[in-house]
């Protein structure tokens, strides 16, 4: 996906500030969607090739016919695999689109080859969303209280779960924090400190905004106070954030952690709190993620909607609401307030 063609010129061989561009344009190229995101579309790719080879098809040029029978394939699971989730289809095609585009062949998925199957996919095998469990307030405080607040690895996660929830941050924005500007090439912000809290500079899919963390009622649940501790006794002046703890809890790497660490976090330290202890440890195992944070802090905060728009950074109101997942329902109740 990463090919980005070299200008055609007079002479045969490029000259070495075309290469140089041409290597600039790749990288600004790749730089236009996530890591994350690439990683998906070239796994994506690779089972796309795969399954061509055992068909006997060739996967270049692209053709509709043949993208159609392989979405068919997914979705049915062939040669006793587990069929593919409706959402992982279109990711797959998503990928399929993306990549024959960066090879200057694009695929047309309006094509009725295309089109009509995975219509037929959605309105057979389609599921209502399956949404993680936010993590209210109450749900918070008793997983920070099973932490051990004596070491670094403790004072890590519990910074990690109070940034996570009150920035509505995604997993990948937490890990991705630097303590200053520019200080790590994988980074994907960095935090201000001023007297009333944090700013932190994220940069996006839709390009860098600003989140606003202020301080806490009590230093026992203020991320500010939480993400301080941990500074100051890891002893990080620099560079990422969040970082691996070794040496038996003794000692803080240099590394950055991978995002995946923040959802292990969430889910253990919630099966350990008991919350949603009516569902059954299967179900609980399943119910907690990274996400888990972001929904709570929308399901919980009291404020005007548009502050947790922004605060979430969501271009919709709507997708906000996709994010507001309460349990007390029918606090307001259309049946009465109707007459009825």
């Amino acid at each position: 996906m990463s090919d980005f063609p070299v200008p055609q010129v007079v002479d045969p061989l490029p000259s070495p500030a075309l290469e140089r561009l041409a290597s600039r344009a790749r990288a600004y190229a790749e730089a236009a969607t996530s890591a994350n995101t690439r990683r998906a579309y070239a796994a994506d790719w690779r089972h796309f090739t795969s399954w061509c080879r055992r068909q006997g098809c060739e996967p270049l040029p692209p053709s509709p016919e043949v993208v159609g029978l392989y979405i068919a394939a997914c979705a049915a699971g062939e040669a006793g695999r587990r069929p593919d989730r409706v959402s992982t289809i279109e990711r797959r095609l998503s990928a399929l689109a993306a990549t024959y585009a960066s090879h200057g062949t694009p695929l047309d998925r309006r094509d009725r080859h295309i089109a009509a199957v995975m219509a037929g996919i959605r309105n057979s095998h389609a599921a209502p969303p399956r949404q993680k469990e936010a993590i209210l307030p109450e749900d918070l405080m008793a997983m920070l209280a099973v932490l051990d607040r004596g070491s670094l690895r403790g004072l890590r996660d519990r910074a990690m779960l109070l940034i996570g929830f009150a920035g509505g941050l995604r997993r990948s924005e937490i890990v991705g924090l630097d303590v200053g500007r520019e200080e790590s090439e994988d980074g994907r912000g960095w935090i201000e400190r001023h007297d009333g809290g944090l700013v932190l500079r994220l940069r996006g899919k839709t390009g860098w905004r600003e989140v606003e963390i202020g301080r806490g009622s009590s230093d026992a649940t203020c991320p500010v106070a939480a993400l301080e501790a941990w500074l100051r006794l890891g002893r990080i002046a620099h560079g990422p954030v969040f970082r691996r703890v070794t040496g038996g809890g003794r000692t803080v790497g240099v590394d950055r952690l991978n995002d995946r660490e923040v959802a292990r976090l969430v889910k253990r330290t919630a099966l350990a709190a008991g919350v949603r202890g009516d569902l059954s440890e299967g179900e609980r195992r399943a119910a907690f993620a990274g996400h888990s944070l972001r929904a709570g802090l929308a399901s919980s905060a009291e404020v005007d909607e548009r502050y947790v728009q922004k605060q979430l950074g969501h271009a919709s109101a709507e997708m906000t609401r996709r994010y507001q997942r309460r349990r007390d329902r029918f606090r307001v109740n259309l049946t009465r307030a109707a007459g009825l």
